[in-house]
């Protein structure tokens, strides 16, 4: 029986790192994404969030097949570059327009500032990425001799972020065939300017995310009240809210959703002397922004919700209340106005997890200020200052950051409806809705809790599939 081999390179002890490689019998292979660690969370080999390089070997490597942008699933990108990797980088056509922007971002933080070698990197990655529509079959390694297995990949819409795709590997020998499909981040159905990710008609191996393996997700009506009472606590107290969040994907779904209240409640009154028209509501983060950007030049491929927004007049990425905050002086005197006045507002800003960017000299500030207000809207990694902060935070405890103390009086809120990431309903109907079910699932990307019990609830459901988590 034709049964490649799989070896996953990271997400396997946690959520972060992701990099899976299929290796064909006469030993050539792919790669499935190869991101960055964070937090605490390592691969089997070494690699973590401060060991970086490459340590398998890659000339065998016909191609790397990318998920999606996030920095968990690319950031490692220029590692495999420098370790020797010379084959096509497969993507979606929005991932290839949004890739060299991300990857540019991970030079500045961890490589470089030196532009010109940056632009040069960037020139010879655009070189090297191969854009394909969703739907297609692609031919990544050729049948070599009368016993030379063949390998090829299509794309699926995700929904996770813009451009985020599952794929579907086919591997061919002889007259046998064997399907295999990495789900990469699945989005939760109904996620803000993205098409529902809908199943596969079926096949032999999936290799699924449990992020929320072990969870459920509010729906998007209770998410958006959820959200606005926050909003209106906070604003009502003089503060600001500050809602650490991913440049792609997670901010551009909360500009969204923000969008939406201020239009239903316009002259409505959000703070003593404020009405929802005249709030503020910032981004703070160049990233978030040319990220944005990028997302408005993609409006072919939003919803069509989001379509008839636009078609209604409506700005939902860039309406009259929002603030891009570009330069770093800018940032720090937001950071000391919000601080000492009482103008409410709203703040996005980079990391989502609170391990660096802007967002952290924002929680120096005010997270010892009860009128402030902190809400996490995505997934915290283990170690992180975010998950400390969500931890510790509602029981009055502190944080670390950049070495210093941080007492939390803040409020420390969390609302999981916005993540972009399946809920555990939403996995096992990924699975229910394939015709033909997968015999072998492996569960990766997913704290040891989330999987464990995604396993159970799989193996009751499914007697006979063969559920692993490596």
């Amino acid at each position: 029986m034709l049964t490649p081999e799989i070896i996953h390179h990271g997400a396997v002890d946690g959520v972060t790192g992701s990099c899976h490689q299929v290796i064909l019998p006469d030993g050539r292979s792919i790669l499935i994404d190869c991101g960055l660690f964070q937090g605490a969370e390592t691969a089997s080999d070494g690699a973590s969030s401060e060991q970086l390089e490459i340590k398998f070997p890659v000339e065998n490597v016909a191609a790397l097949v990318v998920t999606h942008v996030h920095i968990d699933h690319v950031g490692r990108i220029p590692y495999l570059l420098a370790a020797g990797f010379k084959g096509p980088i497969i993507c979606t056509e929005a991932s290839a327009h949004l890739l060299p922007m991300v990857l540019e971002d991970a030079l500045k933080v961890g490589f470089t500032r030196n532009q010109r070698l940056i632009d040069r990197f960037l020139q010879q990655i655009r070189r090297q990425i191969v854009s394909l529509p969703y739907k297609q079959w692609h031919e990544v390694v050729p049948g070599g001799g009368l016993n030379g297995a063949t390998l090829k990949v299509k794309f699926a819409q995700a929904g996770h972020i813009l451009g985020s795709a599952y794929v579907e590997v086919n591997v061919k020998q002889n007259r046998e065939n064997h399907r295999i499909l990495f789900s990469g981040d699945l989005g939760a159905p109904y996620t803000p300017l993205l098409p529902a990710p809908s199943s596969p008609y079926g096949a032999d191996t999936l290799v699924l995310e449990s992020t929320y393996g072990d969870r459920l997700h509010e729906n998007r009506r209770e998410r958006r009240r959820r959200l606005q009472v926050l909003l209106l606590r906070t604003l009502a107290n003089r503060g600001s809210v500050l809602i650490p969040a991913f440049s792609i994907g997670r901010t551009q779904e909360l500009l969204y959703e923000l969008e939406d209240i201020i239009h239903r409640n316009r002259q409505k009154q959000a703070a003593p002397q404020v009405i929802w028209d005249d709030l503020d509501i910032l981004i703070d983060s160049p990233l978030a922004a040319d990220f944005t950007q990028g997302y408005l030049r993609l409006k072919a491929h939003w919803d069509r919700e989001a379509k008839r927004r636009l078609s209604a007049g409506r700005h939902p990425l860039a309406f009259d209340q929002l603030t891009t905050i570009d330069s770093h002086a800018t940032h720090l005197q937001t950071v000391d106005y919000l601080t000492k006045t009482a103008r409410p507002a709203i703040v996005i800003a980079a990391s989502g997890m609170c391990s660096g960017g802007r967002i952290v000299n924002y929680l120096k500030a005010m997270l010892g200020d009860p009128r402030h207000d902190l809400l996490f809207v995505g997934y915290q990694a283990a170690g992180t200052p975010g998950r400390i902060i969500q931890q510790y935070g509602p029981r009055g405890g502190y944080v670390e950051l950049d070495g210093k103390r941080y007492d939390i009086r803040a409020g420390v809120h969390t609302i999981s409806g916005y993540s972009a990431h399946a809920d555990q309903n939403d996995l096992i109907n990924f699975i229910d809705r394939m015709r033909r079910k997968p015999q072998h699932v492996r569960l990766v990307h997913g704290d040891e809790e989330a999987k464990q019990t995604l396993a159970m609830e799989l193996r009751k459901r499914y007697r006979e599939m063969e559920v692993r988590i490596p």
